[in-house]
């Protein structure tokens, strides 16, 4: 089992919003959640997460603009959620600074080998 981690989900789909937190918080762990790129890009910073989760297609922007516009990922665990999957949308998460890009709709189980990455991740930042 995963030890609980902070979770900053980013997406502007209410339903899926809604799954994807009650499915983490069913494991133990704490969500923070934003529907769209600003609303992230002020709460982030506020947040010490583990794990940022984010939609590319946001309302006003996208989930490459919001990780362009953050300071890069260190510490936390960055993955990309998308209806897109082409290896062109595959190459710009990962430029932007995802780790990870999720084809959506994905089977909450793989999240879980993301989830045990994170926590070892966090673990090693608590360590040093």
């Amino acid at each position: 089992m995963t030890p609980p981690l902070r979770i900053f989900l980013v997406e502007n789909h209410p339903d899926t919003r809604v799954y994807l937190r009650r499915y983490l918080e069913m494991l133990g762990h704490t969500v923070h959640e934003a529907p769209d790129m600003q609303t992230a890009l002020a709460q982030i910073p506020e947040t010490a997460v583990d794990l940022l989760l984010s939609d590319i297609g946001l309302p006003d922007g996208d989930g490459w603009q919001l990780l362009e516009s953050l300071a890069p990922p260190t510490g936390y665990l960055a993955v990309a959620m998308s209806g897109c999957g082409a290896n062109a949308d595959k190459k710009r998460s990962h430029a932007a600074g995802y780790r990870h890009h999720l084809l959506k709709p994905f089977l909450p189980d793989e999240l879980d080998p993301i989830l045990a990455e994170a926590a070892q991740l966090a673990l090693a930042r608590q360590a040093r």
